[in-house]
Order: structure tokens, then C-alpha cells, then sequence
């Protein structure tokens, strides 16, 4: 016979919920203005194009990388609260890639001169 596994959900107190929301709605704010505030301009100029074009793709990337990273600082606190090696390693995994993929534009600026 199976076993059926009794799935509830981990008790979590109402500050910390409310915490939860309130950093959910912000990253999710900052993903939004950071992605729709970029306008692209017409130019006639095809490099002026190209250029905004990168602007652009680079900031959906800079969005991308804060989520990683605020989802980072998260995994990190939870795995501090319950004392967990493993998750703590995926944390900062998390938090380091969050850092690199934030600061992609200016690390290939960087290496390219």
C-alpha cells in the first residue's frame, strides 16, 4: 500500500507573512519599472538603434539578476534560521549569481575594454 504524504503548509506568523508580501510587491515593482520605464528611441542612425536596443536587453538582464538576488538574501536567512549547510551553499549560490548576472553590462565592459 501507499503512503500518502500529508502535505501542510510550514507555520509562519503574520510579521513575517506581511514581510514576505511587502518584499514580494517591491521586487516585483522594481521588475516592472526597471523593465517598462525604458523607452526606445527612434534614431536614424542604425548604431543609435543597436545601442538602445542593448540598453534595453541589458536592464530586463539587470531585473532578472535583483530577483535573483533579493530570492538569494532570502535562502540565506532561512538557511541561518534552520541551521541547514546545504541550503545555506544555495543560498549564497543563488546570491553570488544574482550579483554576477546585476553587474553583467559592466563586467563585459570591464573585460572588453
Amino acid at each position: 500500500m501507499k503512503s500518502k504524504k500529508n502535505p501542510e503548509k510550514l507555520p509562519m506568523s503574520g510579521g513575517v507573512k506581511k514581510g514576505f508580501r511587502a518584499y514580494a510587491v517591491a521586487v516585483i515593482a522594481a521588475a516592472l519599472m526597471l523593465s517598462v520605464s525604458m523607452t526606445a528611441l527612434a534614431a536614424d542612425d542604425p548604431v543609435t538603434v543597436v545601442n538602445n536596443l542593448s540598453d534595453f536587453i541589458f536592464g530586463l538582464i539587470r531585473a532578472v539578476g535583483l530577483i535573483l538576488l533579493g530570492f538569494g538574501i532570502v535562502q540565506v536567512g532561512l538557511s541561518l534560521k534552520s541551521h541547514d549547510p546545504s541550503q545555506r551553499a544555495n543560498g549564497f549560490m543563488t546570491l553570488a549569481g544574482g550579483i554576477i548576472i546585476t553587474f553583467a553590462k559592466e563586467i563585459l565592459t570591464l573585460i572588453t575594454g
